[in-house]
């Protein structure tokens, strides 16, 4: 059989549809043409440090059209883009960039520092800034004026919640699918505009420049995420459409006070893990269409993303899954009934062929063609998913399974709570049980006696936390995701024995 080939997607925009914007900062607007003219030019500086089809190219930069440039220049060479998260130590960027076998990383001037850090001893990758390519002189170069969907465009590095992260390889035709069921599923509109807040480096923001090109689609790209600024832009730019996990919609909310969204603003895509209810609850009374949706590196963002006709009356579940994938729930050794809950399969085209040199991992994580997620949901009697947590962070407390999140959930309904972590903690009894951290909206001041008998009203015993601590803002890694691992470390003694 034929593989499957397409023409070179920016290229193919450019001549489609050239003068349409292709991306608005709050300093410029650019065509397609004109991105294209720029990259065009930047894969000839970068055919002059030699790099051609097949090599990998670290990058390590805050959102910039500069970045957005790299990306496209490295796909017309055929080279794979390597995003590295801007938040990581210097020794765990030269890690990554190593074992993903980079030959070079190119960062932007605001990291140029961390040059010495990141090279020190021996490396086998070379060092760049993106003005430094810019002066290179130009070479010729091989474009790729034809993608073959099989072939690997990026690799993204997993947040590494447990041991050293896996880069995720995604190929040309993951991104594609995942645009085109994306689609499918939330529509597309001549008046579309999507605010890409997120940051490039993580699956979410580059799905967005993805969607950009095979969309046809203008982008509003900020820096990085700021809640006052991303309102501002939904009310005044014509913004219709956004990518948020639930902290960062909590805090447009808490920003927006009485205000309102324009009507052109028709999807709120939610992301990230489990949402707590109350936000649901409150975005709906302001009227915020809130599509909750569920996805992975591993799928090149959605994989599952709730329809609009049932926003309101399946509140609080991910949805069904785009029109080319299918999920599964297993529990032990057996398929799980509705409304049980069990680990969560998938499989589609837009699911990675599996991790960059782990042929461990890989065959650990599929099982006959079904990607393992380490997710635990259920699907209730009407098909729709409803995640409930990681597998990892799951509590067993007497036998009893305790997820997490719903206590996170009650406990972000009490008035002043800002943000709430919970994680197991050993106990004698009950093998595991349950323990809260909390950080308060500023002003306000909470005890845990009250806390805790909020909590009973709406929780089982077994659920109930045996401490809570008030602590500052909770540990969040650059998709603003919670790291339940990391509260660990701010455990009163009592409960670290190992201490």
């Amino acid at each position: 059989m034929q593989e499957a080939i397409m023409p070179n997607w920016l290229k193919q925009r450019a001549d489609l549809t050239p003068d349409r914007t292709a991306f608005e900062t709050n300093e410029q607007r650019i065509s397609f043409l004109k991105l294209w003219d720029r990259v065009l030019v930047l894969t000839g500086k970068l055919a002059s440090l030699g790099i051609q089809k097949g090599d990998h190219v670290a990058l390590l930069s805050e959102n910039s059209l500069d970045l957005v440039c790299f990306f496209h220049a490295l796909m017309a060479l055929g080279a794979v883009g390597v995003p590295l998260n801007i938040r990581l130590s210097p020794e765990e960027l030269a890690w990554e960039t190593e074992d993903s076998e980079a030959r070079w990383l190119i960062c932007d001037d605001a990291d140029q520092p961390l040059e010495p850090e990141i090279m020190k001893g021996t490396r086998s990758f070379n060092w760049i800034t993106m003005n430094h390519v810019k002066q290179q002189p130009q070479a010729d170069a091989t474009l790729q004026h034809s993608f073959h969907l099989g072939d690997p465009c990026t690799i993204i590095y997993t947040s590494g919640t447990t041991g050293r992260p896996k880069g995720v390889v995604l190929t040309y035709g993951n991104h594609w699918w995942s645009a085109a069921g994306s689609a499918l599923n939330l529509g597309l509109a001549d008046t579309d505009k999507w605010l890409c807040c997120v940051p490039l480096f993580h699956v979410s923001g580059l799905s967005i420049i993805m969607k950009n090109i095979i969309y046809g689609m203008p982008v509003f790209l900020l820096k990085k995420f700021d809640p006052h600024a991303a309102n501002r832009v939904i009310c005044q730019n014509g913004v219709s459409m956004v990518s948020v996990v639930a902290n960062m919609l909590r805090r447009m909310l808490d920003d927006l006070g009485t205000e309102r969204y324009p009507a052109a603003f028709r999807c709120m895509l939610l992301g990230g893990g489990p949402a707590p209810l109350p936000l649901l609850k409150h975005s709906r009374e302001k009227k915020i269409p809130v599509y909750q949706t569920y996805g992975l590196t591993e799928t090149a963002s959605q994989m599952v993303t709730l329809p609009p006709e049932f926003m309101f009356s399946k509140l609080g579940s991910a949805g069904k899954p785009l029109f080319h994938g299918e999920i599964r729930i297993v529990g032990k050794d057996r398929e799980a009934k509705r409304d049980e809950p069990g680990e969560i399969l998938v499989r589609g085209m837009n699911v990675t062929p599996g991790y960059w040199n782990r042929p461990g991992a890989t065959a650990k994580a599929f099982s006959n063609g079904w990607l393992c997620t380490g997710d635990i949901g259920y699907l209730d009697s009407d098909g729709f998913l409803y995640v409930l947590d990681r597998r990892d962070d799951l509590i067993i407390s007497g036998g009893e399974n305790v997820y997490p999140a719903e206590i996170e959930s009650v406990l972000f309904d009490f008035p002043g709570v800002e943000e709430a972590g919970v994680v197991g903690v050993k106990n004698q009894h009950w093998g595991e049980v349950p323990f809260a951290f909390i950080h308060l909206k500023p002003g306000c001041s909470v005890t845990e006696e009250a806390l805790l008998n909020f909590c009973e009203k709406k929780l089982a015993r077994y659920k109930l936390p045996v401490g809570i601590c008030f602590t500052g803002l909770l540990p969040r890694n650059a998709s603003r995701k919670l790291l339940r691992r990391k509260l660990t470390d701010r455990l009163p003694e009592e409960y670290c024995p190992s201490k």
